[in-house]
């Protein structure tokens, strides 16, 4: 019955390797951009750590009192380097500042030591200098206005010292020392809850994405395999082979699912590195998601394979199933495109809430998307809920199967050859 499979499957592969456009988007840009963006994120975080380094600035006193002092002798306890700005208006000063190397000019206003002893709100004016953007300039900005609020912090403490010169400042202005840890698999964790959810999304939000890619991909794949040999004009002379029909979809499948995975490899390889560029500057958590269960198994892993080969098998034959109706490769790819939303709903879904806690209207919704069930299977793979993903293949396993029965019989059929001339006689209809 597959008599011809192997021939059929490496004559579709060369096809689509052959095709600039495939290897180019698919496999050398993901290579390439995504490790540029990294590297770029990488350079400008770095970048930033050199700009926080020489960190200047400058300070304007026009209260000439003890208060000024005591700010500038906090800043240089902080290695903070500081410049008292002596000029007769505030218009010269800050344009002396933005000609030099500070970074921020801080004016002080009168009154503002006597405020501070009487216990009434002072007031400091922050300017920061704009050069040109990028994360250096606002990160210069968020690191001044934490070094007033520690400064503040600091006055508040001292303030507490003398009016209960007998108990501990932090123990008043802090009395309660939270410790937080964690509850996984009924077993309480000693792991903050903000590390340990940190951790589980770095794990489980590739997954996601990259399913999303290699079905995507996939479908663009088949749809142009057929779209283009009704346009070359040879579909008519592979259908006169000695092989049968379905011998011809599964060559095309086969040929179509190979290509995606290397493109879908390219993209996770890119995007791991990208992916790694930032998660390089977050401190490690040191959480051992295997102690904890929470790593994948092998059985885990093989429903995960398993889900995600039948999502691709179905979305292959649907695309298939579409391109059928396209005159051209254009025309197949504006047919499949609008598909891409029925995976990326489920996707920006998976990544970022439990599917099962939304409301019901729309979590039936989700789970009617067959494409939802292998990311729920990536996400189950953590946490081992078996049922899950076996609910999940059985009903990919039934939706696949029917797309399959649609795309056999329609390359079965002559309709694979006739539709293309029944949508143009609707056109000359229509322009009749």
């Amino acid at each position: 019955m597959l008599k011809g499979l192997f021939n059929i499957v490496v004559k579709e592969v060369k096809e689509l390797v052959r095709d600039p456009k495939i290897l180019l988007g698919m496999i050398i840009v993901p290579l390439i951009m995504f490790p540029l963006m990294g590297f770029a994120i990488q350079t400008s975080m770095e970048a930033v750590e050199e700009t926080m380094g020489k960190l200047a600035l400058g300070i304007m006193d026009q209260d000439h009192q003890s208060g000024v002092e005591n700010l500038t002798a906090f800043l240089n306890a902080l290695d903070v380097p500081t410049v008292i700005i002596e000029k007769p208006d505030l218009a010269t000063a800050i344009t002396y500042v933005a000609q030099s190397n500070l970074t921020g000019l801080i004016v002080v206003p009168p009154g503002f030591s006597q405020n501070l002893t009487e216990t009434r709100k002072a007031r400091l004016t922050v300017y920061t200098v704009f050069r040109g953007g990028g994360i250096a300039e606002s990160s210069s900005s968020s690191v001044i206005s934490s070094l007033l609020q520690t400064f503040e912090a600091s006055l508040v403490t001292q303030k507490v010292s003398q009016a209960i010169p007998d108990d501990d400042p932090s123990v008043v202005l802090d009395p309660i020392e939270m410790s937080e840890q964690s509850i996984v698999g009924g077993i309480g964790v000693n792991v903050r809850p903000d590390v340990f959810f940190g951790v589980m999304m770095s794990q489980s939000t590739g997954m996601p994405i990259g399913i999303m890619m290699l079905l995507i991909f996939s479908m663009q794949l088949a749809a142009t395999s057929v779209a283009s040999e009704k346009e070359e004009k040879t579909l008519e002379t592979l259908l006169t082979m000695p092989v049968s029909r379905f011998t011809i979809l599964a060559g095309k499948l086969t040929g179509s699912i190979l290509v995606a995975v290397v493109g879908a490899i390219a993209y996770i390889v890119g995007f791991s590195f990208y992916t790694s560029s930032l998660t390089g500057f977050m401190p490690n958590a040191g959480v051992d998601l295997a102690a904890l269960g929470l790593a994948p198994t092998p059985l885990s892993l093989i429903l995960l394979g398993v889900s995600l080969f039948l999502s691709l098998l179905s979305a292959l034959a649907l695309a298939i199933s579409i391109s059928i109706f396209a005159e051209d490769v254009r025309g197949a790819q504006a047919l499949v495109g609008p598909l891409s939303i029925i995976l990326v709903f489920p996707m920006i879904f998976t990544m970022f809430t439990n599917i099962y806690t939304l409301p019901l209207p729309l979590m039936i919704l989700l789970l009617a998307i067959p494409f939802t069930h292998p990311m729920l299977a990536a996400n189950a793979a953590f946490s081992g809920n078996y049922l899950t993903t076996l609910l999940g293949i059985a009903y990919v396993a039934g939706f696949t199967v029917i797309v399959l029965y649609i795309a056999a019989r329609m390359f079965g059929t002559e309709k694979i050859l006739t539709t293309k001339l029944k949508l143009r006689r609707f056109r000359l209809r229509r322009s009749n």
